[in-house]
This record gives C-alpha cells, structure tokens and sequence, in this order.
C-alpha cells in the first residue's frame, strides 16, 4: 500500500486545497523512492540466474596455490571478465605466483577505491566432502531432518530459495566476493549507471599460502597501485545477518619448537625411568605458559594492552549471542582472556596449533620418542608486535631450563647439554585497525544502511589474520573490511559453501557502495 493511502488528507482541515496537493505529491515521491530502493534490491528472476552461472564457472576452475597451472586459469578467466567491464589488466609479477590486477578511471577529479581480494583457495581432500570433486559446484536444500539435500549439479533454474546452497572449494573463501563484485559491475553497466569513483582490483594468488611475496609486490608496483581507500571483501559476516564491517584485523607470528629425549628412539622396557621423555618435558614447558583460565603467564604477554572507554563502548555494541557461539564451536566454558568473545579478540593470542611425537593408535611403539615438535601461532593486536611476543617466549623457555638453539642439536650438544630446544619462528602478518569514525568507515556504514535498511555491526578487530598491513603501510591509506558471506560456511573445510541469499544480497551491498559518492569532511 502506497505511503498516502495511510492518510485522509480530507481530515486535515488546517491545510488549503492547493497544500493538501502539495503533500500528496510530496508523499508519492517519497513512496516512489522507497520503492526504488526496494526493488533494486531484489533482482529478477534472469539476473539472478545470469549471477549464479557466472559463479559457477569461476569456481569450476581449480584454485591451489600450489601450481601454477591452476593460477594461470583463473588469471585467464579473470582477465576475460573484467576485460568486458572496460577494465585495464596487468599481471604484477612476484618471486611466486603471479597477483592480478585490474584497474577503471572513471573521473580523474573522483577519488579511488582498491579492492583487495584472494582467488587461491586452500588444498582439498576430495575423500571428506560430501561431493565427487570439490571444485565441480553442487546446489543443495536442508532438509527437514537438518541434512542437505542434492538440488543439482548444474546451476539451478530460478526462482530460487534465499537459504539454498553453493558447495566447492573458495565458494566463500574468497572466489564468492570477487563475482559479486564483477556482477554488481555487470548491473551498472546494464543500467547504464556509472560508479562514484575510479576503480582498482588487485587479486592474491598467495593469500592461503601467507601472502609470502605481496610486500615485495606492494613495494615494485607503488605507483600503479597508489589510492584513497582500500576495501577488502573478505570474511564472514555478523551472526547476526546484518551487514558487517570489520576495522581490523590482527597478525599472526609462528613458532616451531624441538624437544629432545634421547639421540634417537628407545625401548620404553630397556629405558623407561631412564631417558628422559621429551613429551613429559613439552608439557611440562606448556603447563608454564597459560593459566588454568587460559590467560598467557608470560611476563610481558599483554603489558602493552589497554581497553579504554571508547574501545569497550564500540565493543558493546556488537550483538554477540555468547551461548550460540559456543554452541556452535562445541565447547561449554571459554577461557578467560577477555569478559566477552569481542574482548578476546582484543587481545595477542598464544596457540599449541599441533604437536607430534612417536606413534599412535594401530601404529602405536613402546618407545622413548627422540623429539617432540611443538607448532604454535601467535595472534597479535596493534598495540603489540609478533618480534616483541617472540622474545617474550623465548625468555620465558630459557628460564624453565632448556638451552635454546637456532638449528638441531648435534650428538655432541646432546651430550653436553640437559635440555636442547630447538627455537624458530616467522612474522608472517602484521595487525592493523581503522578508526570507526574515520571517511571511509562513514562511507561504508551509510552505503550498508542505505542497501539493506538493517543496523550495521560494527567489529573493531577481527580474530583472523590478513596481509591487509603490507598494503596499507606502503601506499598509506585506510582500510576496512566488508564481509558478505555466511559464517557458517566451512571456510578451509570440507563442504565449504555460500549461501545463495548472501550471494545476491553481497551483489547488492556492493552495487550500492559502488554507486554512493564518497564524501569527504
């Protein structure tokens, strides 16, 4: 029902014939707006179908970072793509995989947007997902007995059900955003609408890899890629549903430690009692690093953290469903770090990612184990850093009594000394965090309101890591990341899926922030 249809205006016996008129017209405009905005947000029947084909080929194309051959074919789908869209392509070359790059001026006096996504996905298991081939993209319905049911193997006829599903490797993670991206383009062309900026694409081939040489390219192509803003469509969105922004994300340093027993594997019977088990001095060195609440006890761990007022307001407002969060991770009492799940991301993490010794299960020794390698991650946070943390760590193993060494122990080392352990690491990401308030959170925040009528949620630092850092410390620019897929989504798992309403309603997201002007105070 049209907006004037809700008043009598003959009952409004204060306004003249000539203003009763003026305000009918005033409240059809008015109507006539929001139900272009209605309608932009819901696309036909044939676009939808037009979108959905367009994923479907990209995810068909294998994404391992790992070959080469499977970058090349992406590169080439790319390039047709954005090619069609008026696009400038380049490959920026690296010591690795090749990044691809795509650039439109629009107007030279507008300001400039650089997208920042990934289409290398992680490795994939074919025998743990419940597909042939995980890059052949399945179609399936949840049953009411909550299972998912095969819809098709090809693209589905419209209309469609907003919670049906795309299954295959990077559905989500991060192949989805960049076409929603390429359709949002696709529907202004066909308007024959022009974005309210100049455009810059760059897409990482080595995303899942660490982005191990995206500084080097940063630093060889500043020029080219030089902009205002930096936009990065990664990531899941609120629980919530609503439209998200996240203003940062933290880094991420590993460690590798090695701790011996004797020079090589004994017989449990002949020396057990005897030489020392490197698994019981593992967990006697891990014991000493978190509390029973799982607060780091390493000196220094979290000195340099303070959650002030303004931080612990912005916090607040996300509208986390503790209960459900762990429901849906499986475990009944969080540590402690933090009084909230948003708090802990404030804070640097220490992880026991993975430990190996001897032999388990049919396979399982009587042994003594030689070593006990210990793999661990470190989450950082803007106000520390992975080398500070690093050294932390260090001090801290050294004063439990092992010797720490820079390579394995020799014979003649393990003879001389009690408790060699063998010590690397690597920074791999650095953190960064945007100021809420800045231009460009503003911007993002208006044009997520103005798409889909729905409060936005605002997180001030996410968990996971990025190599946003490299970008935005070279070219100098703000950043903020628009996550658009589902969170339940089994990103670098089996069965890793999109859900087909965030693939419209991501098209939609990104058409409206392409189409808002940045203002700037």
């Amino acid at each position: 029902m049209l907006l004037y249809h809700m008043i009598n205006l003959n009952d409004v016996i204060f306004l003249t014939k000539n203003e009763k008129m003026r305000v009918l017209i005033i409240f059809v405009i008015i109507q006539a707006v929001n139900i272009i905005e209605l309608d932009a947000q819901n696309l036909n029947q044939s676009d939808q179908e037009s979108h959905l084909i367009l994923l479907d080929s990209f995810l068909s194309i294998p994404n391992n970072g790992q070959y080469l051959d499977h970058i090349e074919q992406n590169i080439d789908w790319l390039s047709e793509e954005f090619k069609n869209l008026g696009f400038t392509i380049h490959l920026l070359e690296s010591k690795g995989n090749p990044l691809f790059y795509a650039e439109r001026k629009f107007n030279q006096n507008l300001p400039t947007v650089l997208f920042y996504m990934h289409f290398d996905g992680q490795p994939v298991d074919s025998t743990q997902w419940d597909q042939k081939n995980p890059y052949d993209p399945v179609y399936k319905r949840k049953s009411e007995s909550g299972n998912w049911q095969l819809i098709s193997n090809d693209v589905p006829k419209p209309p469609y059900n907003e919670n049906w599903r795309v299954f295959a490797r990077s559905a989500s993670d991060d192949k989805g955003p960049i076409v929603m991206l390429l359709a949002a383009l696709h529907e202004i062309e066909n308007e024959l609408l022009t974005p309210k900026f100049n455009i810059k694409v760059i897409l990482d081939s080595e995303e899942e890899l660490g982005s191990p040489n995206l500084l080097d390219v940063v630093q060889s192509y500043n020029t080219m890629l030089k902009s205002d803003y930096l936009v990065v469509a990664d990531g899941p969105m609120h629980d919530s549903g609503n439209p998200t922004l996240k203003f940062g994300n933290r880094g991420i340093t590993t460690i590798s430690m090695e701790i011996y027993g004797p020079n090589f594997s004994q017989h449990s019977g002949h020396y057990g009692n005897y030489a020392p088990n490197p698994v019981f001095r593992a967990a006697n060195l891990l014991s000493t690093m978190k509390d029973a609440n799982g607060r780091v006890i390493i000196p220094g761990f979290y000195d340099n953290v303070r959650l002030g007022k303004v931080a612990l307001m912005e916090l607040s407002k996300v509208p986390d469903k503790e209960e459900d969060i762990r429901n849906r991770a499986g475990f009944a009492i969080p540590e402690k770090v933090g009084s909230n799940y948003q708090e802990a991301m404030q804070y640097p993490s220490l992880n026991v990612r993975g430990i190996r010794a001897g032999w388990v299960g049919s396979e399982a020794r009587t042994i003594v184990p030689d070593k006990v390698t210990i793999e661990m991650d470190i989450r950082t946070v803007p106000e520390t850093d992975g080398e500070s943390l690093v050294n932390h760590v260090k001090t801290h193993v050294s004063d439990q009594g092992f010797t720490i060494l820079n390579k394995p122990p020799s014979l003649h080392q393990m003879l001389e000394i009690e408790k060699p352990l063998f010590f690397k690491y690597k920074v791999l990401m650095y953190p960064f965090r945007t100021q809420m308030d800045s231009d460009l959170g503003h911007w993002l925040s208006e044009s997520l309101q103005k798409a889909h009528q729905k409060e936005v949620i605002k997180i001030r630092i996410s968990g996971g890591s990025l190599p946003l850092s490299f970008i935005i410390n070279e070219l100098e620019i703000p950043a903020v990341l628009v996550p658009l897929v589902n969170p339940d989504n089994n990103q670098h798992s089996p069965n890793e899926n999109l859900r087909i309403g965030n693939y419209f309603d991501g098209i939609h997201s990104l058409k409206t922030i392409l189409l808002n002007p940045i203002i700037i105070d």
